[in-house]
This record gives C-alpha cells, sequence and structure tokens, in this order.
C-alpha cells in the first residue's frame, strides 16, 4: 500500500511538472546556423561564443542543442518553414519579427566603420560618409537609417558576397570602408589577411547603434516554440544573475589593433537631416 501511495505521489508530481505553463519537454534541439567566427564557427570546440550562450542557457531547462551549420540565408528559410526547431543567432528586423519568435538579447554587437588606412574620416551621422564608396552585403541588417542611404544613393555602395571580400577590396584599396562587428573584424584581419594587409585597416570608434541585439529565432507554426522561447528566456536571465554570462562573454583578442568602440551620443534632429558642411 505504501508503494503504491509512493508511485501516485511520483506520478501526480511529475504531470504536474509537465503542465505547467511555459515549460517545454526536455529534449534535443536541433538548430540551423551559419559561419560568423567567433560568434559561431565550427572552428571553436565551443562553437562560437553566441552559440555557446544559447546551448548553455537551454542547458538550464535540460535541452541539447544540436548545431547543423549551412548558409545564413537557407538557415533562415528552413527554420521559417518550420524544418529546424529554431536558428541562431540573428539581428531583430521587421520580417524577423513577422517570421519568427524572436528571443531576450544574446548578446549585443559592436558594429563601427572600418576604412583605409591614411582617410582623415570622421563622422556623426550616415551622411558625412557620403565622400566614401563601401563594400556592402544585401542580406545584412546594418542599422534603417544606413539601408536608407545605401538604397537611396546617398552612400556609394559596392554590394559584396561576404565579410571577408569586402575586408579584401578594402586592403587592395577598391573600396574606401565597409560596415562590420569589430570582433568579426578582428578575427577575420588576424586569421585570413596578411599582416601587410591588416596594417591598410582601421576602425572608427563610433558605434553605428548602440543596440545591435541579436536574438534567437523560434519558427511560429511549430507547437513547442513558445514553451521553448519561455525556456530559453529563463535561462538567459538564470546565466546574467549567476555571473556566467560575463564569462561566456569572454574577450576576443585583437592582433589588429582596431580600436576599442565606444557609445554614440544622440545627435540632433537638425544634423540627421541633412549632410553636416565644413
Amino acid at each position: 500500500m505504501r508503494r503504491r501511495c509512493l508511485a501516485r505521489l511520483v506520478f501526480i508530481s511529475l504531470s504536474c511538472l509537465i503542465a505547467l505553463p511555459g515549460l517545454a519537454q526536455a529534449r534535443s534541439l536541433r538548430i540551423a546556423t551559419g559561419e560568423l567566427p567567433p560568434y559561431a564557427t565550427q572552428s571553436r570546440a565551443d562553437q562560437g561564443i553566441a552559440l555557446n550562450i544559447v546551448r548553455q542557457a537551454l542547458k538550464t531547462a535540460g535541452h541539447e542543442v544540436i548545431y547543423s551549420f549551412m548558409p545564413w540565408g537557407r538557415a533562415q528559410e528552413e527554420t521559417k518553414a518550420g524544418l529546424w526547431d529554431g536558428s541562431a543567432y540573428w539581428g531583430r528586423r521587421p520580417d524577423r519579427e513577422r517570421d519568427f519568435l524572436l528571443s531576450d538579447n544574446v548578446l549585443t554587437e559592436q558594429w563601427v566603420v572600418l576604412y583605409r588606412a591614411g582617410l582623415k574620416l570622421d563622422w556623426q551621422v550616415p551622411t558625412d560618409l557620403a565622400p566614401y564608396t563601401f563594400a556592402a552585403i544585401r542580406t545584412y541588417t546594418y542599422t534603417p537609417e544606413f539601408i536608407a542611404r545605401f538604397n537611396d544613393g546617398t552612400l556609394k555602395v559596392d554590394w559584396t558576397p561576404d565579410d571577408l571580400a569586402g575586408l579584401r577590396k578594402l586592403a587592395a584599396g577598391r573600396v574606401d570602408a565597409m560596415l562590420l562587428e569589430r570582433n568579426v573584424a578582428c578575427h577575420l584581419i588576424d586569421t585570413q589577411l596578411t599582416p601587410a594587409e591588416g596594417k591598410t585597416i582601421r576602425a572608427h570608434p563610433r558605434l553605428i547603434t548602440n543596440q545591435f541585439t541579436t536574438h534567437l529565432m523560434l519558427p511560429r507554426q511549430l507547437p513547442g516554440s513558445v514553451a521553448l522561447l519561455a525556456d530559453f528566456n529563463r535561462g538567459l536571465a538564470a546565466l546574467h544573475a549567476s555571473g556566467d554570462y560575463q564569462r561566456l562573454l569572454g574577450d576576443v583578442p585583437c592582433q589588429a589593433g582596431l580600436a576599442q568602440p565606444v557609445m554614440i551620443t544622440p545627435v540632433p534632429a537638425a544634423l540627421r537631416q541633412a549632410p553636416r558642411r565644413g
């Protein structure tokens, strides 16, 4: 009788746990991703800073993460179609907010203007950069203001397939500047360019935005996505509370010596509406 009662209590406890709102059943999760070292990459044991943060946040709810690497565009489209449990990690954009459930911020990227050494480049608003030709990638988020200036021709643009191709154009003098996340730039310059090429590239310390947040994206049509999102957000909050988040973020070495970025201050509306004149 006692053994029967104990078994019933265990069954009731497990039933209540499963019924808790916002708690997904622990399972192996298949997450689509792409190469963007040092944040997402097959070349590191932890598979990148951002992907490790996602893994550790989900681990707190008992989930195991299995990453599959592929072109970024394919990762987004196949996840939208429900072929993957999620995709990591992505900048926030209106179309992604429409098509996916977006998590709390995985990490805030540090996007800066890279430019050719020797140029006396300084800027406060994007239109200050009108004299320069940029390497840019069509599928990138950047910021709404920079995207608008590229599309309306205010900023001259040389559309480029990827970050490394853009850096090589910059080192060769085929373009004057490009927008890139500072730690990604450090990694690519340190590992993919020659020392001589690296010396031709500088970084302006001004961030293009203070709020370049990144996110785990979950497909809206999968029934477990809402509960999984809640699991992830709780796990991410726990990493922050314990201090583990800062440890996982770590420090990215930069032999290229690119300037450390600084927070931007708001620019008066009058300066945002028209180019500054000397």
